[in-house]
């Protein structure tokens, strides 16, 4: 079906279909919403936007519902929840079409839940997949350049992200709120919309904020908030799900015993480590970054740390413009940078990652090697004691897609714990023996 909806795409003349695409998303949405009766009128809905953060927060705040009783749904880039039942996300979007999120609400609802947090995106609100959602709540991470050509510039990014802050505004539940970070220059825009509760937040909210190697703290109240999240954006992340809880009338002590417990997020900073008794002690860490901000922030967050960098972080057919970024980031924080292959699309992998390597300075610090299985495999084995692998860009993705929207199954995490029980045989035979 992918292939035969790929090959009519080809036939159709570009601006006819940039002509009919609206109306024809609109009114499929519109039908969604008819068919499934409207579901989001019975049911909490927080939706979750920005460029990074979105996925974590949307977990964040799922764990701290439950945490006080209430039964969630979450629709993300990595998985759909309803209740206990768990799938993750295989379609490459966060926003699927075709009545996708309508069904999903309504699912929800049938099951039981009282809470849906639904991560949003401006790729969906393009395509009116936000539209006959009336939302509760609203919460803005961040913005930095993504999906530019997309979109057609930066502006219009921007404007796609607002048209959620908009929904919200059009909503017909009541109260209202927009929880907005107010360290981001664009923080303001989205305090600006017309709705009862505007709760920004900033860095400065906590008494006190801590990173370490194994987690961040933050306290509020004389109450220690502790999370096995590491880096500073996620001390972002975890201020925007707690000012978004407390909105909602759930107790700190609630939301600390919540995020205290809370289970590793796949594809966001997951680590995985060599078995004990191995003969090199290295933590694997897979992660979706896939903007320049987003790549240095993860890289900072293990300052200190020698690191071996797989990169493969710039997807064919789209945002250009990063590439060389991308690699100059890499070469800046990386002790070692293996260069490889992520998702091509219709365009030559090899010059893909040519951009990239020409953006790092010393090439004597890059190997390029295709094979993404290769080249975390080589990471692994090149990687010195106490050090890090760093495999960013894809996260939970679950293929590389390559010429004419083929998809390869693919899942970073499950080839470096292959890997690693690969490279570590005898070790990993006695940790499970």
């Amino acid at each position: 079906m992918d292939t035969i909806l790929y090959n009519l795409k080809k036939l159709v003349p570009h601006q006819l279909l940039a002509l009919l695409r609206p109306p024809y998303h609109y009114i499929l949405t519109l039908c969604g919403a008819v068919f499934y009766g409207f579901p989001s009128r019975e049911i909490t809905v927080i939706g979750v936007t920005g460029t990074k953060g979105k996925s974590t927060v949307t977990e964040l705040i799922a764990a701290i519902f439950e945490a006080d009783g209430k039964r969630t749904a979450v629709a993300s880039t990595i998985r759909f929840k309803i209740g206990e039942r768990s799938e993750p996300n295989l379609y490459k979007m966060t926003m699927p079409g075709r009545f996708f999120i309508q069904k999903f609400l309504r699912d929800a609802v049938s099951a039981g839940c009282t809470v849906a947090i639904v991560e949003m995106t401006s790729e969906g609100a393009r395509q009116y997949r936000h539209k006959f959602i009336d939302l509760d709540a609203l919460v803005f991470t961040n913005l930095s350049p993504e999906h530019i050509e997309s979109h057609g510039s930066f502006e219009k990014y921007k404007q796609a992200k607002l048209s959620l802050a908009h929904a919200l505004e059009e909503s017909r539940k009541r109260p209202r709120r927009i929880i907005a970070n107010v360290d981001d220059i664009h923080g303001k825009d989205f305090l600006f919309i017309d709705v009862e509760k505007k709760i920004p937040y900033s860095l400065q909210d906590p008494e006190l904020h801590t990173l370490t190697k194994d987690g961040v703290s933050v306290v509020f109240n004389g109450i220690t908030i502790r999370t096995p999240l590491v880096g500073l954006f996620n001390v972002y992340n975890v201020i925007a799900a707690i000012s978004c809880a407390e909105s909602f009338g759930i107790p700190l002590k609630i939301i600390e015993r919540a995020l205290g417990s809370l289970a590793p997020i796949k594809g966001r900073v997951e680590k995985i480590s060599t078995p004990s008794g191995a003969s090199k002690n290295i933590t694997a860490v897979v992660d979706y970054a896939h903007t320049p901000d987003s790549l240095e922030k993860l890289y900072k967050a293990f300052n200190d740390i020698p690191k071996i960098c797989v990169l493969g972080n710039t997807g064919g057919g789209r945002d250009t413009w990063k590439r060389p970024e991308m690699g100059r980031i890499a070469g800046e924080y990386c002790d070692h940078v293996v260069l490889t292959d992520e998702d091509p699309y219709d365009e030559n992998p090899n010059l893909i990652v040519e951009a990239m390597k020409n953006g790092i300075t010393d090439q004597n610090k890059v190997t390029v090697i295709m094979d993404r299985r290769e080249a975390i495999r080589h990471a692994l084995r090149i990687a010195p004691d106490k050090s890090v692998v760093l495999i960013s860009g894809k996260g939970t993705d679950p293929y590389i897609m390559g010429p004419r929207n083929t998809k390869t199954p693919w899942s970073d995490a499950e080839t470096v714990r292959g890997e690693i029980a690969y490279l570590f045989p005898v070790e990993s035979r006695k940790r499970h023996g």
